[in-house]
């Protein structure tokens, strides 16, 4: 026997189903902690948390940033960001120094250390590809909708 229409509306997403399977929140904090665990151990053998490669991975596509411009690129506050980065200079991969241009601003650089790390780290966005079982087009298509949902609920 078919259900009462208005039962029917309340299982499907679009009319406000409370079913966990049906919360995009939860399919994308499930995906997040399992491919930020999958990570892990790839990033033990750097002596990187998963923070602090994100940190790597956006000075060795722009060493010399400063700590205003690493915010803005990883979407992280400073107050979040400052204790990585002591974590980081602490290990030798980075330095802090004030700007000379100005003394208020701190840019982070990259030591030799840093920089010698990115060809160890090659290896970490291949064994990810490889968990993620991706096709290409599926890959690019994913990021282009995780992007469009970052910045739908970020509009303000």
């Amino acid at each position: 026997m078919d259900k009462p229409a208005a039962e029917k509306a309340v299982e499907r997403p679009e009319h406000g189903s409370l079913s966990l399977e049906d919360q995009l929140c939860f399919v994308l904090y499930a995906a997040s902690r399992a491919v930020t665990a999958r990570y892990r151990p790839l990033l033990d053998e750097l002596g990187l948390t998963y923070p602090q490669y994100l940190v790597m991975l956006a000075l060795w596509e722009e060493d010399s940033l400063s700590v205003g411009e690493l915010g803005a690129a990883l979407q992280l506050e400073s107050s979040t960001l400052s204790p990585l980065l002591k974590r980081l200079e602490a290990g030798g991969l980075v330095l802090r120094e004030r700007r000379a241009d100005d003394e208020r601003s701190v840019a982070i650089r990259l030591t030799e250390a840093g920089t010698r790390l990115r060809d160890r780290a090659r290896t970490v966005p291949l064994a990810i590809g490889d968990a993620l079982n991706l096709t290409p087009e599926q890959d690019a298509t994913a990021k282009r909708l995780l992007r469009l949902i970052t910045a739908n609920v970020t509009r303000g």
